[in-house]
């Protein structure tokens, strides 16, 4: 929904209503979108957070799979004496 800032005033508290509703909500200025009304999300703690992270650090862990041994990924290359082929 758009709709002009001054006609906004007097419709703020239907216009907070729907905002926090989910729909929404764009403030005009002369026909052009300047302020989005969005309502405002609680924030996680740190401990929280910390909890996400280690979660999705044990799932990544456990989806891994060992790929090839970077170290020998050129042997293919050189002999048995380590000289180019």
């Amino acid at each position: 929904m758009k709709i002009d800032a001054s006609e906004a005033r007097d419709h703020l508290a239907d216009l907070i209503r729907r905002a926090l509703a989910g729909e929404e909500v764009v403030l005009t200025n002369d026909g052009e979108a300047s302020v989005r009304l969005t309502p405002v999300r609680a924030s996680r703690t740190s401990e929280e957070r910390r909890a996400v992270l280690e979660r999705l650090q044990r799932e990544a862990a456990a989806q891994a799979k060992p790929g090839p041994n970077a170290a020998r990924s050129q042997d293919f290359l050189y002999d048995e004496d380590g000289l180019p082929r």
